[in-house]
């Protein structure tokens, strides 16, 4: 690296980056020799910034603990990385955070001036879904998907599905959002010609390709997804007819997991009839017992099966006498 205010900054934020640095190691970062290093370490003391000379065998160079060495510089995958961390613990935070807003909006006017355009095409989407994944995306990626949702630029993704059967897509996204704490890019698989999702923690590389596409229509990415995983082709269909209220039968069964069809007739409270798709049966007894209302199992006959061998276990666990 030949410009040395930029090499002393990145000698700056290697040592921010761990507890100490060999000359050697920190020669081999920067791509000069050792006699350059000290005289960079020298730079930043003349600058105020408080370096700790370790000497012997293993020795290099610290900061001094306790201080704090400005100024920062960070890339768009970075702060993208730390504004994730930071609405994550806005979210799980019962009272907004002023240190945690202060923070996100001074990584925000961190971001170098050649990455806003990216780092912008994805704050939209991140700064107010962020916080309640499970599955981390990897920011990089994020923000390449984003870029390319914006610019309508084609993708090359390198993909691994859920059994982690790699594949490589090339796919003309349409938007990211998040489902049931995951993040998914929607796009146009090119090759099979049909809208699918992408779980983005398991994009291992994403590409923009030349040229640009148009996209058939406005979407509404998160309607999409509830959508498409509600109808999923998934193992069991399952359909009850549940008596309640709306709005108690959302609490139990909400938009992202049945689909619901008020039945003609009138009742006080009405009838719905729910229809959910799903791998396994077996977290289906314990909602229909938390609906606490009447529950008529119209398909599968493996359900009914199931609620009623929970019953009887529970009939037996309340009839048994202590002692």
């Amino acid at each position: 690296m030949a410009d040395p205010t930029a090499r002393t900054l990145q000698l700056l934020e290697l040592l921010q980056s761990a507890h100490q640095r060999t000359v050697a190691e920190l020669a081999e970062r920067l791509g000069v020799d050792e006699r350059t290093v000290r005289r960079d370490v020298a730079r930043l003391v003349a600058l105020g910034v408080r370096v700790v000379t370790v000497r012997g065998r293993y020795g290099g160079y610290r900061l001094e603990p306790g201080r704090r060495a400005l100024p920062l510089v960070f890339s768009a995958e970075e702060a993208l990385a730390v504004l994730l961390g930071l609405s994550r613990a806005q979210v799980a935070s019962d009272a907004p955070d002023v240190a945690a807003q202060t923070a996100l909006a001074k990584v925000v006017r961190a971001v170098r001036p050649e990455d806003a355009g990216r780092f912008d095409a994805a704050l939209d989407v991140v700064a107010h879904r962020a916080g309640q994944e499970r599955a981390e995306p990897d920011p990089g990626v994020m923000l390449t998907l984003a870029d390319a949702v914006d610019r309508r630029r084609s993708l090359d993704l390198r993909y691994r599905d859920r059994a982690g059967v790699p594949s490589r897509r090339t796919v003309h996204p349409y938007g990211l959002g998040a489902h049931d704490g995951r993040w998914y890019l929607v796009a146009l698989d090119a090759a099979r010609g049909e809208e699918r999702a992408f779980r983005i923690d398991r994009v291992r590389t994403a590409r923009a390709l030349p040229g640009t596409f148009d996209a058939p229509r406005p979407l509404d990415v998160e309607a999409w997804l509830v959508e498409h995983f509600v109808g999923a082709d998934y193992r069991w269909r399952v359909v009850l007819r549940v008596r309640a209220a709306e709005d108690h039968v959302r609490a139990h069964l909400p938009d992202t997991v049945a689909r619901l069809e008020r039945l003609e007739g009138v009742t006080d409270p009405p009838w719905y009839r729910a229809e959910i798709h799903a791998d396994s049966l077996d977290w289906l007894p314990a909602v229909i017992a938390a609906l606490g209302c009447e529950v008529v199992i119209d398909r599968p006959d493996e359900l009914r099966d199931q609620v009623a061998a929970t019953a009887a276990r529970m009939l037996d666990a309340a009839s048994r006498v202590p002692g």
